[in-house]
C-alpha cells in the first residue's frame, strides 16, 4: 500500500482524543511510507491527519471540491491539492489515487465515503482493502448494524469480510496489507446472488 484514502470528519469534537488520534494516524502512515489521500481540508480531524503526516515527512494529497476550496477551508500545505468539480469527482479521485481506504471517526460525509467504498468493492469497481479504525468503540454500533444486515441476508457471505475493522491502527494496517480480494457481484453467477 503506497497510498491510503483516509476518511474522517471535518469537525473538531469536544473530546480531544479524536483530534489526537487523527494526528497519530497521519504520523503513523507517514512513518510506514504510506501517503495520505484525504478531503483536502485544514479543519477538524481532516486537518489533523494531514498535519500529522506532513510533520512526519509524508506525502499528503488533498482532494477538495471547488465550492469548499473557495470557502478558505482548503489546506494549501498539502504536497498536492487537487480541486475537483464536486463530491462525485472527489470520491472517484480517492479511489483512483489510493491503494485502499482507511476510515477513522467522522460524521455523515465520512459514512457516505465508507459505504461507497464498501459498495464499490462488493460490486467489483475496485478490489482494494476497506479498513475501519474502531477507536474508542466509536463504530461499535455500525459494526453491529453491518452484522445485522448480514444476518438478515442483505450482505452476501462472500462480502461479509469487506470491512476490515480493528481498534488498533498497526493491526488494522497489517490486516489491510494482507487483504485478499473477494468475489465481486460482477463475477458471480445468478445462482450465487
Amino acid at each position: 500500500m503506497k497510498r491510503l484514502a483516509v476518511y474522517c470528519g471535518s469537525a473538531t469534537p469536544k473530546d480531544p482524543r479524536y483530534v489526537e488520534l487523527a494526528r497519530e494516524v497521519g504520523d503513523a502512515l507517514a512513518r510506514r511510507g504510506i501517503g495520505v489521500v484525504y478531503g483536502g481540508g485544514k479543519l477538524g480531524l481532516m486537518g489533523a491527519v494531514a498535519s500529522g503526516a506532513l510533520a512526519a515527512g509524508g506525502e499528503v494529497i488533498g482532494v477538495i471540491p471547488e465550492a469548499l476550496a473557495g470557502a478558505e477551508v482548503a489546506n494549501r500545505e498539502c504536497t498536492e491539492l487537487v480541486v475537483v468539480a464536486g463530491m462525485h469527482e472527489r470520491k472517484l479521485a480517492f479511489t483512483r489515487l489510493s491503494d485502499g481506504f482507511l476510515t477513522i471517526p467522522g460524521g455523515v460525509g465520512t459514512m457516505d465515503e465508507l459505504w461507497e467504498a464498501v459498495s464499490w468493492a462488493q460490486l467489483g469497481y475496485h478490489a482494494k482493502p476497506v479498513g475501519l479504525l474502531n477507536a474508542f468503540g466509536f463504530y461499535d454500533h455500525l459494526l453491529a448494524f453491518n452484522r445485522h444486515m448480514a444476518e438478515i441476508g442483505f450482505v452476501r457471505p462472500a462480502h461479509q469480510g469487506i470491512i476490515i475493522a480493528e481498534a488498533e491502527l498497526d493491526l488494522l494496517l497489517d490486516r489491510m496489507a494482507a487483504h485478499e480480494p473477494h468475489t465481486p457481484i460482477f463475477n458471480m453467477k445468478a445462482s450465487e446472488l
